[in-house]
């Protein structure tokens, strides 16, 4: 049994049926390689160490514990193969990033050539070979209806197994990444996150999902757990309907139940967004739309002012701050975060996307690289969503308690300044002690003019012959059947400037 990011034993497919047929080498591969990809962090690392010593503890108990190795799967399951001779091999599917769909490429080759059976189970509501987005809502439902899988009763243990330590991320050589506010990882710390979000937690969801500072208590915070798999989503799918039915029966719970909908939707979104990945792979690295293409240029100066949180504009900067510290970010700011790097800033998406995905602990590769190309404008059928960073400052965190706890150079402006500090005069800042260009900077760009001239780009490019062309065939292959959208040549041309206007697909 090969875990990979599917840290639990319940509702867990593949180990159950690994168990009905026989000794059972529930094996995890740390594969330094992965570890060094550029999307791969230390904080990530962590989170699944820890998660790793939850799943060892839970199949100790069933009477062999998780087997540790570190190197190239291949190389493990071949001296695994010489040793105790593997009659099958099972794990679940995985839609992860470039390094791991090369990585299961080969193992698919090399289990062929032994002879040996690979049965992969789906985890999530992903279809894969999907030929066509018709009826892809409907399996989604009828899978995420499946009865949950079973424990094993018991998993036969095999004498003389070192099982092997499971290294740190200083064991792995993984570059410093301090996150003080993270989550921890373990199906342990899952089932209470989801317990506390069910029973009290997401009664003010639907309300308190947009701003940074409601957002960390009433979202669900089960991100890290679904992308690590120490839950399944098939039991928090489940659950949290089974939660919305018992509240039927208070009148007072309207609104409860609204908001234990509408989570019920962005999981059906979660997997939505996976679907794409796993239909093109290579939007990780190319655009959805060719002609999108090499649109933006690399700017390392501003790159690194966005990257630390150092642009000047302070909500943005707040937001990417309690991002270093926490690893998580409700999702209306990570799309401020990459909308103001594509546009304000015009850098290239994937620069931006990847030091956003080192950043989150819960990195899911199929929705971040699909937002990433959706929040830049990448992917020819989606709205221009070109944020404004001082309205969103304003709306969600107007007392600017958010901005004062992240940037504390900022803590004595006064509350008239704090979201645009540039327009103190230079004696009220010697006043609060807050020198713009030295005790924080100036915003590196005119971000309202930039704003301006990136939506102009932008148009000018959709109005190009061919391109709607393209953007129907790409939503023919990857669009929402529930969306609406219909195709272009029936499709009311939208004006410029409800282009500019916030249009989000929470998930």
């Amino acid at each position: 049994m090969w875990f990979k990011r599917d840290l639990r034993i319940s509702d867990h497919h593949p180990l159950f049926e690994a168990s009905r047929c026989g000794r059972v080498l529930p094996l995890f591969v740390v594969e330094p390689k992965y570890w060094q990809q550029p999307d791969s962090s230390a904080r990530q690392w962590e989170f699944c160490r820890e998660s790793l010593l939850d799943l060892r503890t839970s199949l100790q108990q069933l009477g062999q514990p998780l087997v540790v190795r570190i190197g190239e799967i291949e190389q493990i399951l071949e001296r695994a193969h010489r040793q105790f001779g593997i009659t099958a091999l099972w794990s679940h599917e995985e839609t992860g990033n470039g390094w791991t769909f090369a990585r299961d490429l080969r193992l698919a080759t090399w289990a062929r050539q032994q002879a040996i059976p690979w049965h992969e189970v789906p985890q999530f509501g992903v279809t894969r070979r999907l030929a066509q987005r018709q009826g892809w809502a409907r399996r989604w439902e009828s899978r995420m209806a499946e009865t949950l899988a079973a424990e094993p009763a018991e998993l036969m243990p095999i004498p003389g197994l070192d099982p092997g330590p499971i290294p740190s991320a200083h064991d792995l050589q993984l570059d410093p990444d301090p996150c003080p506010s993270r989550q921890r990882g373990g199906r342990s710390q899952g089932l209470e996150v989801l317990q506390s979000f069910l029973a009290e937690r997401s009664r003010r969801y639907q309300s308190e999902i947009s701003s940074p500072n409601t957002a960390a208590f009433s979202c669900s915070r089960l991100s890290p757990h679904l992308s690590w798999g120490t839950l399944s989503m098939r039991e928090v799918v489940q659950h949290s309907r089974q939660r919305r039915a018992e509240l039927e029966s208070e009148p007072a719970a309207s609104g409860w139940k609204r908001s234990l909908q509408r989570f019920d939707e962005r999981l059906h979104w979660h997997c939505h967004f996976i679907q794409k990945l796993e239909s093109q792979p290579s939007l990780e690295y190319r655009e959805l739309h060719q002609l999108t293409a090499q649109l933006r240029c690399s700017d390392p100066q501003r790159l690194a002012a966005w990257a630390t949180g150092h642009t000047g504009l302070p909500f943005v900067d707040a937001c990417m701050r309690s991002l270093h510290s926490t690893g998580w970010l409700n999702f209306r700011m990570r799309a401020m975060l990459m909308s103001v790097a594509s546009y304000q800033l015009w850098l290239p998406w994937r620069e931006s996307g990847l030091h956003l995905a080192r950043l989150f602990v819960d990195y899911e590769p199929g929705i971040h690289w699909s937002q990433c190309q959706m929040q830049s404008g990448t992917t020819g059928i989606n709205t221009i969503r070109i944020y404004n960073p001082i309205k969103q400052g304003l709306d969600h965190d107007p007392h600017g308690r958010f901005i004062r706890r992240w940037l504390p150079e900022l803590r004595q402006v006064p509350a008239v300044y704090l979201h645009q500090p540039w327009e103190m005069d230079p004696a009220t800042q010697h006043q609060v002690g807050c020198l713009l260009g030295h005790s924080y900077p100036l915003p590196i760009v005119d971000w309202n003019a930039a704003a301006t001239s990136a939506r102009e780009r932008i148009w000018a490019l959709r109005e190009q012959e061919g391109f709607s062309a393209m953007a129907d065939a790409i939503q023919h292959r990857h669009g929402s059947r529930r969306s609406g959208l219909k195709r272009s040549s029936s499709r009311t041309k939208r004006s410029r400037q409800a282009a500019g206007q916030l249009s989000l697909d929470l998930i």
